[in-house]
């Protein structure tokens, strides 16, 4: 009975049903934090008396960045319970998050791009966090271009599980390169240990993000899981009562 409920994950069918009653809470939770915490950063937080307003891209930046580290080990951690447990929607997880965790990371690439031109004065330099997110970037890349290279999905699966998780020694590097190695990249200014170097007036509209992304990062996931769930059990019974309009989904 204590694992009933994992097992129950692994149900396409079950999952389908959850995940459309946590679907509005999650997004229109998601929608107001981070309304929130875009007008409270952007617009009433103060400028840094150094950076003057550059700065406020951070409301952005440290969240896809954050998410772009957290999203791969839970993408990591799905392809190891799919090779463990043989659990096919784990396999599907690690599909929809190798995606959206691209798309994030892309985004901390490239909002740290705008603020480096008027703090380093370019728009890139190679240095060890900068580049270790570019790697990051690359595996996200490798794992979905895996799906698109076998024809049999059971090994494109194995293959995007095993790259995934060898990619996982990333991670780490890319956390703690500002304090390995010489960098141009300021330490972090939020911290799981430790006080923040930011004022509380900055900091907890940063906080408001971090939550809102982190909420809007699990209602995307389970609606590119729930698509790709309908594409892959499109010949099953339940699907096609769902798709008739018979309550298909209702019931387990």
């Amino acid at each position: 009975m204590a694992w009933q409920w994992f097992h129950q994950w692994g149900s396409p069918r079950w999952f389908y049903q959850r995940s459309g009653v946590w679907l509005p809470w999650l997004g229109g939770a998601a929608g107001l934090l981070l309304a929130i915490g875009l007008v409270w950063g952007l617009a009433l937080a103060p400028a840094d008396f150094k950076q003057g307003n550059s700065y406020r891209i951070i409301y952005l930046h440290v969240p896809a960045s954050f998410l772009a580290l957290a999203g791969y080990y839970l993408m990591a951690i799905a392809g190891a319970i799919g090779l463990v447990w043989k659990i096919k929607l784990a396999y599907t997880a690690m599909k929809c998050a190798a995606t959206i965790g691209a798309a994030l990371t892309f985004v901390a690439l490239f909002t740290g791009a705008v603020w480096g031109k008027p703090t380093w004065g370019t728009y890139w330099v190679w240095d060890a966090r900068i580049t270790s997110m570019l790697v990051l970037l690359f595996l996200y890349f490798g794992v979905i271009a895996l799906y698109q290279a076998f024809d049999r999905v059971d090994v494109a699966n194995k293959a995007a599980a095993l790259l995934a998780l060898v990619g996982t020694v990333n991670v780490p590097i890319i956390y703690k390169s500002v304090d390995w190695w010489y960098t141009l990249h300021q330490p972090a200014s939020l911290k799981l240990t430790g006080e923040s170097t930011l004022h509380a007036s900055m900091l907890q509209p940063l906080l408001v993000m971090v939550v809102g992304f982190y909420l809007f990062y699990a209602a995307a996931l389970l609606l590119s899981m729930r698509a790709e769930v309908i594409a892959r059990e499109s010949g099953g019974g339940w699907v096609k009562a769902l798709a008739a309009g018979q309550g298909g989904g209702q019931q387990l």
